[in-house]
């Protein structure tokens, strides 16, 4: 069970943040799933994973190549008979006669006797005999039982955040099955009589709804589960039934919309009768904020402007969300601004988009997208940064050096 914060989260926008790490704390400890090794991207290690067996697990070839005694090739070039051929999977167990080579794939077992590999450049191969133009010296090209890791050994260390590499070592291992926390599941519920489906046809006075396809895109892919993302119209009712039933299946809960003081302000009209705090953050776009929790679930409650809702994201949860979830910290730059900003709101912390320029592989320079209206959609799809701006700044000339993040 989650119980609310004792105070209402209404200070800066790092405060404001820091509330909702609070709130959100317990959900750190996070049942263990077991899921197969094939599905396992992504999902954090919930232990240590060691390996069963050496790897190699016996004695290979490194090459294409022949198998031979070192001491046999040690004064080339020589011809040698040809005694078969070794194909990885095969079981190699027929021992290598004195003065003679035997074909072998790389990864096929090195034949008993052998002690070295001529790889197949160095050699001329006839019918039944093979010219070997280099000699080799014991061990070269051969890959010995364990000189990767020995048995017992670990090889991903828990709180790992799998990534290909990892699931590549665990299935060389055979381990079929690894034990990994579940993920934080969450339910998006936008609200607004407003809002329409993508494809519905648009009557008067209609919209859109991006904000709760854009926040589940977001959520997934800083770790969490969505699994629904649900629309309320301007109904208390059909807002509360949404949110009781969303409660009893996920760990978090995301609202957009009617968090401000107008009229038809569903979100708060229900969630203030439960305890929910709502006032303003010292931040631009995303000042209306709140914080509910309901049934041992917390919710957080941001506001309808579809820029808004991700910067509120951006800025106030993914931070906490990728912790969670076992992420990296969100990339961050200091970077020369190029143009000015004539005009930020004193006293908010205001986040404008922002585009990077590159020189190579590294960001120069960061240049402003558009305005800081927070309906301006298509700026935030031509953004790959947020601009930083503290509350206290009002202007920034051409070239100050500005924290900008990733999005």
């Amino acid at each position: 069970m989650i119980s609310r914060p004792a105070s209402p989260p209404v200070r800066s926008a790092d405060d404001y943040r820091d509330t909702i790490e609070q709130l959100l704390r317990p959900l750190a400890a996070r049942p263990v799933d077991t899921v197969p090794v094939a599905e396992a991207l992504g999902r954090q290690l919930a232990a240590d994973m060691h390996a069963p067996i050496d790897l190699p697990v016996f004695r290979n070839s490194a090459m294409d190549g022949y198998a031979v005694r070192a001491q046999d090739v040690a004064a080339p070039p020589v011809d040698l008979p040809l005694t078969g051929v070794v194909a990885a999977g095969d079981p190699g167990l027929q021992p290598l006669a004195l003065g003679t080579a035997r074909k072998v794939m790389t990864g096929a077992p090195l034949p008993p006797g052998a002690d070295c590999v001529v790889p197949v450049e160095d050699t001329t191969a006839g019918a039944d005999t093979v010219r070997i133009e280099r000699g080799r010296s014991a061990g070269e090209f051969v890959r010995e039982p364990g000189s990767d890791v020995r048995a017992g050994a670990e090889l991903v260390t828990a709180g790992t955040t799998l990534a290909p590499r990892h699931i590549a070592a665990c299935a060389a291992a055979g381990l079929a099955q690894l034990p990994v926390f579940a993920p934080v599941r969450a339910v998006v519920i936008s609200t607004g009589d407003e809002l329409v489906a993508p494809g519905s046809p648009l009557r008067p006075g209609q919209i859109y709804n991006s904000n709760g396809i854009a926040l589940a895109a977001a959520l997934t892919a800083n770790g969490v589960e969505v699994i629904a993302v649900q629309h309320s119209g301007d109904d208390a009712a059909q807002f509360r039934h949404l949110l009781r039933t969303a409660a009893s299946a996920a760990d978090l809960v995301i609202t957009t919309g009617g968090v401000s003081k107008g009229d038809f302000e569903v979100v708060r009209e229900v969630l203030i009768p439960l305890g929910g705090e709502f006032g303003s953050v010292a931040m631009q776009p995303g000042g209306p904020q709140g914080l509910t929790v309901v049934d041992g679930v917390p919710v957080l409650s941001f506001p309808g402007n579809p820029v808004s809702a991700v910067v509120s994201f951006e800025v106030l949860a993914r931070p906490i969300l990728r912790r969670l979830a076992g992420l990296g910290p969100v990339p961050e730059y200091e970077l020369p601004l190029l143009g000015a900003v004539r005009r930020s709101p004193e006293g908010r912390r205001q986040f404008l988009r922002g585009k990077l320029v590159w020189k190579g592989s590294q960001p120069r320079a960061v240049e402003l997208v558009s305005g800081p209206g927070s309906h301006l959609v298509a700026s935030m799809a031509a953004a790959d940064v947020l601009i930083d701006i503290p509350a206290a700044v009002t202007e920034l000339a051409a070239g100050t050096s500005v924290r900008v993040w990733t999005i």
